[in-house]
């Protein structure tokens, strides 16, 4: 989200906001500030009322130049390996929708992401409902894709954000390696 918020944010908005929002950020960075305050300060200062068609290119653009030079290639691996299998791939992320989905589309999987919220053609620079992290992954994986109609269940993380999503697969990974907080 950092690199996205440095493209999509107009210049002199991304100037003012690294300023009035270091403190936020600094204490993010100490571990005093949860990070979803701060990346609600960040997208409500970088985009209320900006138009959205304004966002969706930048996202697009985003999406096609920038997210495959950052994605591991194990990751690719792993969603190719489970496309062949014909598994159900889901990304869940706290990332933002304006980017994910064209990405996610480009390569045919479902998405469960923080969405922003609209109104008339304008962003108001708030997510629309919660933030998908920590408990809200786990419970729009639960709502939309519900562990009990498949017969494995595999899920990948790297930040703590994605603990109690990896507690409802079979199989959980983080960072790669298999992890103990699967609980199925």
């Amino acid at each position: 989200m950092p690199y996205f918020m440095r493209v999509a944010v107009r210049p002199g908005r991304l100037l003012v906001g690294k300023a009035l929002l270091l403190p936020l950020i600094l204490g993010y960075k100490f571990k005093l500030v949860p990070g979803g305050i701060v990346r609600a300060a960040i997208c409500l200062f970088g985009f209320w009322r900006i138009p959205v068609e304004e966002l969706e290119s930048h996202g697009q653009h985003f999406a096609r130049e920038f997210l495959p030079t950052t994605l591991r290639p194990e990751a690719m691996a792993r969603i190719f390996w489970h496309k062949a299998r014909g598994d159900t791939v889901v990304v869940v992320s706290g990332g933002l929708d304006v980017y994910l989905r064209p990405w996610c589309r480009e390569h045919g999987l479902q998405l469960l992401c923080s969405i922003l919220e609209e109104r008339g053609n304008k962003l108001t620079g708030r997510y629309r409902g919660r933030q998908c992290v920590r408990k809200e992954k786990a419970r729009l994986v639960q709502e939309q894709f519900p562990p009990t109609r498949y017969a494995r269940v595999f899920a990948y993380g790297d930040t703590s954000e994605d603990q109690e999503m990896l507690a409802l697969a079979h199989e959980p990974y983080y960072r790669w390696q298999p992890a103990t907080t699967g609980t199925r």
